[in-house]
């Protein structure tokens, strides 16, 4: 596999939550123009209350013009790590805390165009910030939260209800991490 360099970088437009870049690479003689899309780094959280249900969002999604059935999730802010991250969209997206953060994995999103990362945390031993609440979300997310037993997310998913790939990846690691605590 050949390495390819960086030798020229213009951005094209940028915004709060990305910057598109044309890169000129170069790799020996050969020459090469790729669009990436520099982002920051993201993170979700599967929030999983005592009795085993799992804690999901529903929330509009301006790409596919429809609501998904989702985990909390965001970008890392300028300032925190994933983990800070990670509790603050659980509390904005829920109205919980976690007394506990376990990161499950990583992955990327899309590395053919996006540079991120994901990090996947399980959250436990949850507790409400204010009983009262019934909306979520900031800057002007309209979040509606629902529970969902665990052994359902696999029908959810298979069913299509759940769609969203970085869902789809975060429950895969979760189970992978399951398996691997009873397996040794």
């Amino acid at each position: 596999m050949r390495d390819w360099n960086i030798i020229d970088t213009r951005t094209l437009h940028s915004h709060r939550i990305l910057e598109l870049q044309q890169r000129e690479l170069a790799c020996g003689d050969d020459r090469r123009t790729v669009l990436v899309m520099k982002a920051p780094d993201w993170i979700n959280v599967i929030p999983l209350l005592d009795d085993g249900r799992v804690v999901l969002v529903r929330q509009w999604r301006y790409g596919i013009q429809q609501p998904t059935l989702e985990i909390p999730g965001g970008m890392v802010d300028a300032g925190e790590d994933s983990r800070q991250a990670a509790a603050r969209e659980l509390e904005e997206e829920t109205g919980l805390r976690a007394g506990e953060l376990r990161q499950l994995g990583f992955s990327h999103p899309n590395p053919a165009f996006l540079d991120n990362r994901l990090t996947t945390w399980l959250a436990t031993d949850l507790q409400a910030i204010d009983e009262g609440r019934t909306s979520f979300g900031v800057d002007g997310e309209e979040i509606q939260r629902e529970l969902v037993p665990l052994e359902e997310i696999p029908h959810l998913v298979g069913t299509g209800q759940i769609s969203h790939a970085l869902v789809i990846a975060a429950f895969y690691l979760f189970e992978a991490a399951h398996r691997k605590a009873f397996l040794g």
